[in-house]
């Protein structure tokens, strides 16, 4: 959360011509609600739930194509094993502090609701060796603006297709 999956996603499609899945949009399309409404109205596990399903409907599309992924879906095994069964996995890489000031604001964001950042250090500590597992890339986004990060992805996908 907050380190431009959506931005640089949008931003790396325009540059391939790829499709961009927003998972945030498809999870909206699939349970009619954002994030933070499915998590007040139904809890944790509907939103892990319904993260889990937009995932899955992102990597059913035809490749090639840009799917963004909730950081919550690396807490799940399985969903872990697709994206490194089925996907070349960019792990958008920032400090806590900078998540934390880019994801305030937005009303469509849960988890933020008290010390933002102190939630974005305990959860990054806790997940960091997961996005790890499954990233076959990190790229930071601290200090960058986003074409110059899509620029970036486009060239390591160069080289790893060539």
């Amino acid at each position: 959360m907050g380190s431009g999956k959506s931005t640089i996603g949008r931003e790396l499609a325009e540059l391939t011509g790829w499709h961009y899945y927003d998972n945030d949009e498809l999870l909206d399309m699939l349970r009619g609600e954002t994030a933070k409404d499915l998590l007040a109205n139904e809890g944790v596990n509907e939103l892990r739930g319904g993260e889990a399903d937009a995932l899955r409907l992102g990597l059913h599309q035809a490749p090639p194509c840009i799917v963004s992924a909730p950081a919550g879906t690396i807490l799940n095994p399985e969903l872990r094993s697709l994206l490194n069964e089925q996907a070349l996995v960019v792990w958008l890489t920032a400090k806590p502090e900078t998540l934390a000031r880019r994801a305030r604001g937005t009303a469509h964001r849960p988890w933020l609701g008290g010390d933002a950042e102190a939630w974005m250090s305990k959860t990054l500590l806790e997940r960091a060796p997961l996005y790890r597992s499954a990233a076959d890339v990190a790229v930071s986004t601290e200090r960058r603006r986003p074409p110059a990060v899509a620029a970036q992805i486009l060239d390591l996908l160069t080289e790893r297709c060539s």
